[in-house]
Protein backbone atom coordinates (compact mmCIF):
# COMPACT_ATOMS: atom_id res chain seq x y z
CA UNK A 1 0.00 0.00 0.00
CA UNK A 2 1.49 3.41 -0.96
CA UNK A 3 2.34 5.81 1.82
CA UNK A 4 0.06 8.76 2.48
CA UNK A 5 1.51 12.29 2.03
CA UNK A 6 1.61 12.52 5.83
CA UNK A 7 3.77 9.40 6.10
CA UNK A 8 5.98 10.16 3.09
CA UNK A 9 7.04 13.50 4.59
CA UNK A 10 7.44 12.44 8.22
CA UNK A 11 10.70 12.96 10.10
CA UNK A 12 11.46 9.23 9.91
CA UNK A 13 11.20 9.18 6.12
CA UNK A 14 13.02 12.47 5.56
CA UNK A 15 15.93 11.59 7.83
CA UNK A 16 16.23 8.11 6.30
CA UNK A 17 16.41 9.78 2.86
CA UNK A 18 19.28 11.95 4.05
CA UNK A 19 20.96 8.91 5.60
CA UNK A 20 20.79 7.02 2.30
CA UNK A 21 22.43 9.93 0.46
CA UNK A 22 25.11 10.37 3.12
CA UNK A 23 25.98 6.67 2.83
CA UNK A 24 27.24 7.37 -0.70
CA UNK A 25 29.76 9.99 0.46
CA UNK A 26 33.24 8.42 0.33
CA UNK A 27 35.53 8.36 3.34
CA UNK A 28 38.02 11.27 3.06
CA UNK A 29 41.35 9.89 1.85
CA UNK A 30 43.40 12.51 3.65
CA UNK A 31 42.29 11.51 7.13
CA UNK A 32 45.36 10.14 8.89
CA UNK A 33 44.00 8.11 11.79
CA UNK A 34 42.72 4.60 11.75
CA UNK A 35 39.00 4.82 11.05
CA UNK A 36 37.14 3.60 14.14
CA UNK A 37 33.80 5.29 13.52
CA UNK A 38 32.43 5.43 9.93
CA UNK A 39 31.84 8.77 8.24
CA UNK A 40 28.09 8.18 8.10
CA UNK A 41 27.92 8.29 11.91
CA UNK A 42 29.73 11.64 11.92
CA UNK A 43 27.48 13.14 9.25
CA UNK A 44 24.29 11.96 10.94
CA UNK A 45 25.59 13.15 14.33
CA UNK A 46 26.11 16.61 12.83
CA UNK A 47 22.55 16.52 11.53
CA UNK A 48 21.29 15.40 14.95
CA UNK A 49 23.09 18.28 16.70
CA UNK A 50 21.17 20.76 14.55
CA UNK A 51 17.97 18.73 14.38
CA UNK A 52 17.77 18.68 18.18
CA UNK A 53 19.11 22.24 18.45
CA UNK A 54 21.95 21.48 20.85
CA UNK A 55 23.33 24.94 21.71
CA UNK A 56 26.92 23.66 21.50
CA UNK A 57 28.93 20.56 20.65
CA UNK A 58 30.04 20.44 24.27
CA UNK A 59 26.47 19.92 25.48
CA UNK A 60 26.03 17.12 22.97
CA UNK A 61 29.35 15.54 24.01
CA UNK A 62 28.48 15.55 27.71
CA UNK A 63 25.30 13.55 27.06
CA UNK A 64 26.18 11.30 24.11
CA UNK A 65 27.12 8.27 26.23
CA UNK A 66 23.96 8.38 28.34
CA UNK A 67 22.04 5.14 27.58
CA UNK A 68 18.83 6.97 26.60
CA UNK A 69 20.59 9.40 24.28
CA UNK A 70 22.77 6.76 22.65
CA UNK A 71 19.69 4.62 21.97
CA UNK A 72 17.70 7.57 20.66
CA UNK A 73 20.53 8.63 18.35
CA UNK A 74 20.39 5.15 16.90
CA UNK A 75 16.60 4.90 16.70
CA UNK A 76 15.97 8.38 15.31
CA UNK A 77 19.16 9.18 13.37
CA UNK A 78 20.58 5.70 12.56
CA UNK A 79 23.83 6.47 14.44
CA UNK A 80 25.63 3.31 15.54
CA UNK A 81 28.56 4.92 17.39
CA UNK A 82 28.20 8.58 18.42
CA UNK A 83 31.61 10.27 18.02
CA UNK A 84 33.09 12.72 20.51
CA UNK A 85 32.85 16.40 19.68
CA UNK A 86 36.59 16.53 18.92
CA UNK A 87 36.54 13.51 16.62
CA UNK A 88 33.36 14.82 14.98
CA UNK A 89 35.06 18.09 14.08
CA UNK A 90 38.18 16.40 12.77
CA UNK A 91 36.28 14.05 10.48
CA UNK A 92 33.77 16.56 9.10
CA UNK A 93 36.57 19.02 8.42
CA UNK A 94 37.78 16.64 5.68
CA UNK A 95 34.40 16.32 3.92
CA UNK A 96 33.94 18.06 0.57
CA UNK A 97 30.85 20.28 1.12
CA UNK A 98 29.60 19.56 -2.41
CA UNK A 99 28.92 15.98 -1.30
CA UNK A 100 25.99 17.25 0.78
CA UNK A 101 24.14 18.75 -2.20
CA UNK A 102 22.35 15.50 -3.20
CA UNK A 103 20.61 15.36 0.18
CA UNK A 104 18.99 18.76 -0.45
CA UNK A 105 17.86 17.70 -3.90
CA UNK A 106 16.46 14.44 -2.55
CA UNK A 107 14.31 16.17 0.08
CA UNK A 108 13.10 18.76 -2.42
CA UNK A 109 12.16 16.00 -4.86
CA UNK A 110 10.16 14.20 -2.16
CA UNK A 111 8.34 17.41 -1.33
CA UNK A 112 7.66 18.04 -5.02
CA UNK A 113 6.39 14.50 -5.67
CA UNK A 114 4.01 14.79 -2.73
CA UNK A 115 2.27 17.66 -4.58
CA UNK A 116 2.85 19.94 -1.57
CA UNK A 117 5.08 22.22 -3.65
CA UNK A 118 2.04 23.13 -5.75
CA UNK A 119 0.75 25.12 -2.77
CA UNK A 120 3.66 27.54 -3.34
CA UNK A 121 2.84 28.25 -7.00
CA UNK A 122 2.77 32.02 -7.35
CA UNK A 123 2.20 33.28 -10.89
CA UNK A 124 1.55 31.53 -14.19
CA UNK A 125 3.05 28.22 -13.03
CA UNK A 126 6.13 29.90 -11.53
CA UNK A 127 7.55 29.82 -8.00
CA UNK A 128 9.18 32.72 -6.19
CA UNK A 129 12.88 32.23 -5.51
CA UNK A 130 14.44 35.08 -3.49
CA UNK A 131 18.23 35.11 -3.14
CA UNK A 132 20.11 36.97 -0.44
CA UNK A 133 23.40 36.81 1.41
CA UNK A 134 24.01 36.69 5.14
CA UNK A 135 27.00 36.57 7.45
CA UNK A 136 28.07 33.65 9.59
CA UNK A 137 31.41 33.09 11.30
CA UNK A 138 33.84 35.96 11.84
CA UNK A 139 37.02 36.24 13.90
CA UNK A 140 40.11 38.34 14.25
CA UNK A 141 42.34 35.33 14.90
CA UNK A 142 40.82 32.07 13.61
CA UNK A 143 40.91 31.45 9.86
CA UNK A 144 41.09 28.81 7.15
CA UNK A 145 42.14 28.86 3.47
CA UNK A 146 38.52 29.57 2.48
CA UNK A 147 37.97 32.61 4.70
CA UNK A 148 37.33 35.98 3.17
CA UNK A 149 39.16 38.72 4.99
CA UNK A 150 38.73 42.40 5.68
CA UNK A 151 41.79 44.52 6.41
CA UNK A 152 41.08 47.45 8.73
CA UNK A 153 42.82 50.81 8.77
CA UNK A 154 44.36 50.03 12.17
CA UNK A 155 46.16 47.03 10.66
CA UNK A 156 43.86 44.39 12.12
CA UNK A 157 42.27 41.70 9.95
CA UNK A 158 38.81 40.14 10.28
CA UNK A 159 38.29 36.69 8.80
CA UNK A 160 34.74 35.72 7.88
CA UNK A 161 32.41 33.31 6.11
CA UNK A 162 29.15 34.26 4.41
CA UNK A 163 26.57 32.38 2.42
CA UNK A 164 24.14 33.11 -0.38
CA UNK A 165 20.83 31.46 0.40
CA UNK A 166 17.76 30.82 -1.70
CA UNK A 167 14.35 29.37 -0.91
CA UNK A 168 10.94 28.86 -2.44
CA UNK A 169 8.45 31.26 -0.82
CA UNK A 170 4.89 32.47 -1.24
CA UNK A 171 3.52 35.85 -0.04
CA UNK A 172 0.65 34.17 1.80
CA UNK A 173 2.63 31.36 3.44
CA UNK A 174 4.81 31.58 6.55
CA UNK A 175 6.94 28.54 5.71
CA UNK A 176 9.77 28.46 3.19
CA UNK A 177 11.54 25.68 1.31
CA UNK A 178 15.30 26.31 1.54
CA UNK A 179 17.59 25.07 -1.22
CA UNK A 180 21.25 24.19 -0.89
CA UNK A 181 23.02 27.51 -0.21
CA UNK A 182 26.12 28.75 -2.01
CA UNK A 183 28.99 29.64 0.25
CA UNK A 184 30.69 33.02 -0.22
CA UNK A 185 34.28 32.01 0.36
CA UNK A 186 37.64 31.99 -1.31
CA UNK A 187 39.28 29.14 -3.12
CA UNK A 188 42.79 28.13 -2.14
CA UNK A 189 45.40 30.65 -3.21
CA UNK A 190 42.90 33.33 -4.25
CA UNK A 191 43.85 36.74 -2.89
CA UNK A 192 40.61 38.46 -3.95
CA UNK A 193 37.50 38.02 -1.81
CA UNK A 194 34.56 36.11 -3.19
CA UNK A 195 31.35 38.16 -3.37
CA UNK A 196 27.58 37.80 -3.31
CA UNK A 197 27.26 38.54 -7.02
CA UNK A 198 29.55 35.67 -8.02
CA UNK A 199 27.90 33.36 -5.50
CA UNK A 200 24.49 34.20 -6.99
CA UNK A 201 25.64 33.11 -10.44
CA UNK A 202 27.02 29.85 -9.06
CA UNK A 203 23.75 29.28 -7.17
CA UNK A 204 21.73 29.72 -10.37
CA UNK A 205 24.02 27.37 -12.29
CA UNK A 206 23.59 24.64 -9.67
CA UNK A 207 19.86 25.26 -9.41
CA UNK A 208 19.19 24.98 -13.11
CA UNK A 209 21.32 21.84 -13.41
CA UNK A 210 19.46 20.17 -10.53
CA UNK A 211 15.99 21.50 -11.41
CA UNK A 212 16.04 21.96 -15.19
CA UNK A 213 12.29 22.25 -15.62
CA UNK A 214 11.19 24.12 -12.51
CA UNK A 215 9.75 27.53 -13.41
CA UNK A 216 10.92 30.23 -11.03
CA UNK A 217 10.84 33.99 -10.60
CA UNK A 218 14.13 35.04 -9.02
CA UNK A 219 13.85 38.06 -6.75
CA UNK A 220 16.71 40.19 -5.51
CA UNK A 221 17.71 43.59 -4.17
CA UNK A 222 18.92 46.62 -6.10
CA UNK A 223 22.46 45.28 -6.39
CA UNK A 224 21.22 42.46 -8.61
CA UNK A 225 19.54 44.63 -11.26
CA UNK A 226 22.62 44.87 -13.46
CA UNK A 227 23.31 43.82 -17.03
CA UNK A 228 25.58 40.79 -16.46
CA UNK A 229 23.31 39.28 -13.81
CA UNK A 230 20.12 39.78 -15.85
CA UNK A 231 21.86 38.26 -18.88
CA UNK A 232 22.77 35.26 -16.71
CA UNK A 233 19.13 34.87 -15.67
CA UNK A 234 17.99 35.10 -19.30
CA UNK A 235 20.53 32.43 -20.25
CA UNK A 236 18.92 30.07 -17.74
CA UNK A 237 15.43 30.99 -18.99
CA UNK A 238 14.40 32.38 -15.61
CA UNK A 239 11.92 35.13 -14.83
CA UNK A 240 12.99 37.81 -12.39
CA UNK A 241 11.78 40.67 -10.19
CA UNK A 242 14.75 42.78 -9.10
CA UNK A 243 14.82 45.95 -7.05
CA UNK A 244 15.93 49.13 -8.82
CA UNK A 245 16.69 52.41 -7.07
CA UNK A 246 16.92 55.82 -8.68
CA UNK A 247 20.40 56.36 -7.29
CA UNK A 248 21.67 53.26 -9.10
CA UNK A 249 19.60 53.70 -12.27
CA UNK A 250 19.44 57.41 -13.08
CA UNK A 251 19.23 56.72 -16.82
CA UNK A 252 16.36 54.26 -16.38
CA UNK A 253 14.36 56.63 -14.17
CA UNK A 254 14.95 59.53 -16.58
CA UNK A 255 13.51 57.40 -19.37
CA UNK A 256 10.46 56.60 -17.27
CA UNK A 257 9.95 60.22 -16.26
CA UNK A 258 9.99 61.37 -19.89
CA UNK A 259 8.38 58.44 -21.67
CA UNK A 260 4.97 58.87 -23.26
CA UNK A 261 4.49 55.11 -22.85
CA UNK A 262 4.50 55.27 -19.06
CA UNK A 263 1.13 54.21 -17.65
CA UNK A 264 -0.41 55.10 -14.31
CA UNK A 265 -2.75 53.05 -12.18
CA UNK A 266 -4.11 53.45 -8.65
CA UNK A 267 -6.55 51.70 -6.33
CA UNK A 268 -7.77 51.67 -2.73
CA UNK A 269 -8.23 48.35 -0.94
CA UNK A 270 -10.84 47.30 1.63
CA UNK A 271 -8.46 48.10 4.52
CA UNK A 272 -8.08 51.71 3.43
CA UNK A 273 -4.60 51.44 1.92
CA UNK A 274 -4.02 53.53 -1.20
CA UNK A 275 -1.89 51.91 -3.93
CA UNK A 276 -0.32 53.93 -6.75
CA UNK A 277 1.57 52.45 -9.68
CA UNK A 278 3.36 53.66 -12.74
CA UNK A 279 4.87 51.23 -15.24
CA UNK A 280 6.34 50.89 -18.70
CA UNK A 281 7.33 47.83 -20.74
CA UNK A 282 10.43 47.33 -22.87
CA UNK A 283 12.84 50.05 -21.79
CA UNK A 284 16.65 50.01 -21.78
CA UNK A 285 18.18 49.05 -18.44
CA UNK A 286 21.03 51.56 -18.65
CA UNK A 287 23.42 53.29 -21.02
CA UNK A 288 25.92 50.44 -20.78
CA UNK A 289 23.33 47.89 -21.92
CA UNK A 290 20.97 49.77 -24.29
CA UNK A 291 20.05 46.51 -26.04
CA UNK A 292 18.91 44.91 -22.78
CA UNK A 293 15.21 45.66 -22.44
CA UNK A 294 13.37 45.36 -19.14
CA UNK A 295 9.91 46.14 -17.85
CA UNK A 296 9.78 48.65 -15.01
CA UNK A 297 7.25 49.62 -12.37
CA UNK A 298 7.16 51.88 -9.37
CA UNK A 299 4.83 51.47 -6.43
CA UNK A 300 3.74 53.70 -3.58
CA UNK A 301 1.65 52.47 -0.65
CA UNK A 302 -0.09 54.98 1.63
CA UNK A 303 -1.60 53.67 4.86
CA UNK A 304 -4.87 55.00 6.31
CA UNK A 305 -2.71 57.04 8.71
CA UNK A 306 -0.73 58.60 5.88
CA UNK A 307 2.49 56.56 6.15
CA UNK A 308 4.13 56.08 2.74
CA UNK A 309 6.34 53.31 1.40
CA UNK A 310 7.97 53.43 -2.04
CA UNK A 311 9.36 50.56 -4.11
CA UNK A 312 10.51 50.02 -7.69
CA UNK A 313 11.52 46.94 -9.68
CA UNK A 314 12.52 45.67 -13.10
CA UNK A 315 11.25 42.40 -14.54
CA UNK A 316 11.07 40.38 -17.74
CA UNK A 317 7.37 39.67 -17.12
CA UNK A 318 5.06 41.83 -19.24
CA UNK A 319 3.32 44.28 -16.87
CA UNK A 320 -0.42 44.98 -17.09
CA UNK A 321 -2.97 46.57 -14.80
CA UNK A 322 -4.29 43.07 -14.10
CA UNK A 323 -1.01 41.57 -12.89
CA UNK A 324 0.82 44.56 -11.40
CA UNK A 325 -0.55 44.03 -7.90
CA UNK A 326 0.49 40.35 -7.97
CA UNK A 327 3.96 41.26 -9.23
CA UNK A 328 4.25 43.78 -6.41
CA UNK A 329 3.42 41.08 -3.87
CA UNK A 330 6.16 38.96 -5.42
CA UNK A 331 8.70 41.76 -5.22
CA UNK A 332 7.91 42.44 -1.58
CA UNK A 333 8.04 38.72 -0.74
CA UNK A 334 11.82 38.90 -1.17
CA UNK A 335 11.96 39.83 2.52
CA UNK A 336 10.78 36.34 3.44
CA UNK A 337 14.28 35.02 2.99
CA UNK A 338 15.38 37.46 5.69
CA UNK A 339 12.35 37.22 8.01
CA UNK A 340 11.26 33.59 7.70
CA UNK A 341 14.70 32.11 6.97
CA UNK A 342 17.67 34.01 8.39
CA UNK A 343 15.83 35.42 11.41
CA UNK A 344 14.55 31.94 12.24
CA UNK A 345 18.04 30.46 11.96
CA UNK A 346 19.57 33.20 14.08
CA UNK A 347 16.92 33.73 16.74
CA UNK A 348 14.68 30.67 17.10
CA UNK A 349 16.99 27.94 18.32
CA UNK A 350 19.18 27.02 15.34
CA UNK A 351 22.08 29.15 16.68
CA UNK A 352 23.22 30.23 13.23
CA UNK A 353 25.64 32.82 14.61
CA UNK A 354 27.23 30.36 17.05
CA UNK A 355 30.64 28.99 16.08
CA UNK A 356 30.24 25.21 16.37
CA UNK A 357 33.74 24.74 14.97
CA UNK A 358 35.83 26.34 12.27
CA UNK A 359 38.37 23.68 11.37
CA UNK A 360 41.31 23.92 9.01
CA UNK A 361 39.44 23.17 5.78
CA UNK A 362 35.67 22.65 5.44
CA UNK A 363 34.22 22.22 8.94
CA UNK A 364 32.53 25.63 9.15
CA UNK A 365 30.88 25.10 5.77
CA UNK A 366 29.81 21.52 6.49
CA UNK A 367 28.20 22.56 9.78
CA UNK A 368 26.38 25.39 7.99
CA UNK A 369 24.99 23.00 5.37
CA UNK A 370 23.90 20.49 8.01
CA UNK A 371 22.07 23.28 9.86
CA UNK A 372 20.21 24.35 6.71
CA UNK A 373 19.41 20.70 6.00
CA UNK A 374 17.88 20.34 9.48
CA UNK A 375 15.91 23.54 8.87
CA UNK A 376 14.60 22.12 5.57
CA UNK A 377 13.44 18.95 7.34
CA UNK A 378 11.61 21.05 9.95
CA UNK A 379 9.96 23.26 7.32
CA UNK A 380 8.73 20.29 5.29
CA UNK A 381 7.30 18.69 8.43
CA UNK A 382 5.49 21.87 9.47
CA UNK A 383 3.90 22.02 6.02
CA UNK A 384 3.03 18.36 5.58
CA UNK A 385 3.31 16.40 8.85
CA UNK A 386 0.35 16.66 11.23
CA UNK A 387 2.30 14.92 14.03
CA UNK A 388 4.94 17.66 13.98
CA UNK A 389 2.29 20.40 13.92
CA UNK A 390 0.36 18.81 16.78
CA UNK A 391 3.54 18.55 18.87
CA UNK A 392 4.47 22.17 18.19
CA UNK A 393 0.99 23.36 19.11
CA UNK A 394 0.90 21.36 22.34
CA UNK A 395 4.42 22.49 23.28
CA UNK A 396 3.24 26.08 23.31
CA UNK A 397 3.14 27.00 19.64
CA UNK A 398 6.71 28.27 19.29
CA UNK A 399 9.79 26.66 17.80
CA UNK A 400 11.84 27.22 20.95
CA UNK A 401 9.29 25.50 23.19
CA UNK A 402 9.09 22.53 20.81
CA UNK A 403 12.88 22.15 20.67
CA UNK A 404 13.06 22.19 24.47
CA UNK A 405 10.35 19.54 24.80
CA UNK A 406 12.16 17.38 22.24
CA UNK A 407 15.51 17.64 24.03
CA UNK A 408 13.98 16.82 27.42
CA UNK A 409 12.32 13.66 26.12
CA UNK A 410 15.40 12.77 24.07
CA UNK A 411 17.59 12.95 27.18
CA UNK A 412 15.41 11.00 29.60
CA UNK A 413 13.23 8.53 27.68
CA UNK A 414 13.94 5.93 25.01
CA UNK A 415 12.00 6.66 21.82
CA UNK A 416 11.39 3.97 19.23
CA UNK A 417 10.51 6.47 16.50
CA UNK A 418 9.87 10.12 15.71
CA UNK A 419 6.17 9.36 15.73
CA UNK A 420 6.42 8.25 19.35
CA UNK A 421 8.39 11.37 20.28
CA UNK A 422 5.79 13.68 18.73
CA UNK A 423 2.97 11.63 20.25
CA UNK A 424 4.40 12.07 23.74
CA UNK A 425 4.76 15.83 23.24
CA UNK A 426 1.19 15.96 21.93
CA UNK A 427 0.03 13.73 24.82
CA UNK A 428 -1.82 11.47 22.42
CA UNK A 429 -2.39 7.91 23.70
CA UNK A 430 -0.85 5.20 21.55
CA UNK A 431 -4.21 3.57 20.76
CA UNK A 432 -5.41 6.87 19.19
CA UNK A 433 -2.58 7.05 16.67
CA UNK A 434 -2.65 5.45 13.25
Amino acid sequence: MPKSPQQSLSASVLIKSVYDKFLKIPEPRTFGREIRIPLIDHLMTGLAVFGLKFPSLLQYDRKREDPEIATNLNNLYHIQTPPSDTYLGERLDEVDPSCLRPAFKQLFSKFQRSKKLEGFEFFDGHYLLPLDGTGGFSSGTISCPHCCKKEHKNGKVTYYHQMLGGCIVHPERSNVIPLCPEMIQNVDGNTKNDCERNASKRFLDHFRREHPHLKVIVTGDGLSSNGPYITHLDRHKMKYILGSKRGDHEHLFDLIDNSESTKYFEMKDKDGYFHQYRFVNSVSLNKSHPQLKVNFWEYRETSPKGKEQNFSWVTNIHITEKNINTLTEGGRARWKIENETYNTLKNLGYNFKHNYGHGKEHLSTVFCLLMILAFLIDQIQEIACSSFCSAKKNAGGSYRSLWEEMRVLFRHFVMDSWEELYRKISKIPLENTS
